[in-house]
This record gives C-alpha cells, structure tokens and sequence, in this order.
C-alpha cells in the first residue's frame, strides 16, 4: 500500500511538473505568435533567434531567379557568388551587369570595400578580378545556398573554411587551371575565371548544382509618379557611390568616385532596381581586417521604383544558413522589383543622402 502511495504520488509530480512546462510554453509561444500576428503571420514572420525559417517553394514562380525575380533558363542553378575587386585599378570590372544580387561591403572599417557578386541567370565568359574573401561574407553566401569562389582569404575566412562549413573554389588551391591572370593587369588585380570554368570546377567537385535557396519576393509594380533621384551614398574616397534614378526607365544608374560605373564585358553602365542601404556596425580587428556585423539585426532602408522604404534586416545568428531578411516599419517582407538587387552595407554613422525631383 505504501509504494502504491509512492508511485501515485511520483505521477502526480511528474504530470504537475509536465503541465508547468507545457503551460509556460504554451504561454511563450502565445505570446511569440501575438508577435508574429502583428507583422504579417502568413506571408512573413518576423525572425528570432531559435525561430526556423519559413519554409517557401523555390518553384512558386516557375522559371523566375529567387534572386533578381526574372525569368530564365536557369532559375533552380545553384547560385554562385564571386568575390570581386573595387579598387580603382581593378575597374571597370567584367560580369558586374549580369550579377542577380550584388552585396558591397567595407573590409577596412571607414575604407576599402569589396563586392560579393552573386550569379544565377547569367553565365559570363570572363569574371574579374577575382580578389580574397573575408569572414563576414561566408554567412551571408551560406545564406544564399551559394558555392563561394574567391583567390584566398584572410586568416579569418579560411580558418573558417577549412572547416567545410561551405562550398567554395579558392584560385590558391587551383589544380585544374578554373582561374588565370588577365594581361594588362597588376596583381593582384588580375585575377579571372570563365563560368565553363566554374560550371567544370562544380562537377568536378562534386558539388550539388540545384539550388534550395527559399528565394526574396517580387512585385511588378511600377513608379507612381515621375521623378529623377540622387542616393549618395558615403563610402571613403575612392570608393564612394552614387546612385541616379529615373522612373521613365524605373533604374537606378550607379556611379563610383563621380564616374560612370561599368562592365569591361559590354561597355554597360550598371544599372540596378533595387538598392538596400543595410546599416551594420563594424570593429577593426587587424591593420587589413575588420569584423561587420552581418548577424543579429538592424536597420534597412530599400530604395525602388523611387520610393525610400525605411525598415529592418534579419539574418539568424542561430542559422548561418538562414537568409538575410529585410522587413518594412510593419514588419512585413519587402517585395522587390524585378532586376538586379545591391546591398550596400554600411556603419550607422555614415552618411546616406537620398534627394530627389519632380519631372514636368
């Protein structure tokens, strides 16, 4: 009789125990979910740390890049993202117009920035130059489910690489002649590589070549009134940038250093439809390496169609393989035009002027 006492009250302990745990749950998750209600539950939950990514269809639009939201014959490739000089005398650069997304961000804190050109749409015949990547954008190419290509890194990025945390092609461990060095160039400013080259390096790998990228979200929709725009945008000199905006072609004409930026491949000034101005701080940790804090959150502004859309961005510490959100003041995911995106990355300091007129 005594241990049937025993066992009784054991149960008893163990399902109060159990429903304090539920309950608390229950009431956290509540209250996570009354979160998530006010900023759009359905369409685009808000992210936390711990919370999973939504799950959306890379197929939802059949034939359409996850990236850029145009249609073409290779809208399931897996992505692939190349790191690119900026350097005056690494310009003009060749394969930057037919770049889906393009994330440019400083590798000296207040100075040198690089670019992360991603490609899915386009296969150029010459990419360059080809430069070292860093550690702050292994988790943003992660994020993209992109195969990393670059010509070495700082200690940082491949210490971590080594660790086969990605897909990567790296030019200094280049046995099968993927990479070479462009005449008329200085290195290291002379770095290239072809996409039947990239595309031979993936088979050769064995790396998987189909996308499970979720993708961003697109909208077709157009200017609503006419107007020219100016974004200035403050990187150091000669790295600072600008922006100019037309709603009759409804583009975003960009220059650097007061010159008109483009492709060596097709003389093509590049032209993008949606900037995002992300504000991230940043620490110098080295004379030639700084750290940028591209997880975690902050604050976004997203300029297109000529609108300025002040929000968020997100990307999960928790996932490095979750993708960089961006949300607008109500918490809901922005809709991008159809084209080429740019994230400039930049201190919250920094100067950003967007100035803009009516046309007659």
């Amino acid at each position: 009789m005594e241990k049937m006492s025993k066992i009784l009250l054991n149960k008893w302990f163990f399902l109060i125990v159990f429903l304090f745990i539920s309950g608390s749950g229950l009431f956290y998750l509540i209250k996570r979910g009354e979160k998530v209600i006010e900023i759009d539950a359905v369409k685009s939950p808000q992210l936390k740390s711990g919370q999973e990514s939504p799950s959306i269809s890379i197929n939802e639009n059949e034939g359409e890049s996850s990236f850029s939201g145009i249609k073409c014959d290779n809208y399931n490739k897996r992505p692939i993202a190349i790191m690119l000089a900026n350097d005056p005398t690494a310009r003009p650069i060749s394969g930057l117009s037919l770049a889906d997304l393009v994330i440019e961000m400083p590798v000296i804190t207040g100075g040198i920035t690089r670019i992360m050109a991603v490609f899915q749409c386009e296969n150029p015949n010459k990419v360059g130059s080809i430069r070292s990547t860093r550690h702050d954008f292994i988790p943003l190419a992660t994020g993209l489910d992109a195969v990393l290509v670059h010509w070495g890194g700082s200690h940082y990025a491949l210490d971590i690489l080594k660790k086969k945390v990605m897909d990567n092609i790296d030019a200094l461990s280049d046995n099968y002649n993927i990479f070479w060095r462009e005449p008329g160039f200085f290195s290291p400013n002379n770095g290239y590589t072809s996409f039947n080259n990239i595309n031979n390096a993936l088979k050769i790998f064995g790396y998987r070549e189909t996308t499970t990228f979720e993708g961003y979200l697109h909208s077709d929709q157009t200017p609503t009134d006419k107007k020219k725009g100016t974004l200035e945008i403050g990187y150091s000199l000669p790295y600072n940038v600008r922006y100019e905006y037309n709603s009759e072609t409804n583009s975003y004409l960009r220059w650097r250093n007061g010159v008109v930026e483009k492709d060596r491949l097709n003389n093509k000034q590049i032209e993008a439809k949606n900037i995002i101005i992300m504000r991230a701080y940043s620490r110098q940790l080295e004379v030639d390496y700084n750290d940028v804090d591209v997880e975690g959150e902050g604050r976004v502004v997203v300029y297109k169609n000529g609108e300025e859309i002040k929000g968020s961005w997100q990307k999960l510490k928790s996932n490095s393989s979750s993708k960089l959100y961006f949300f607008d003041e109500k918490g809901v995911e922005i809709e991008f035009t159809p084209g080429q995106v740019w994230i400039e990355i930049v201190e919250p300091y920094q100067k950003v002027e967007w100035k803009t007129e009516n046309i007659q």
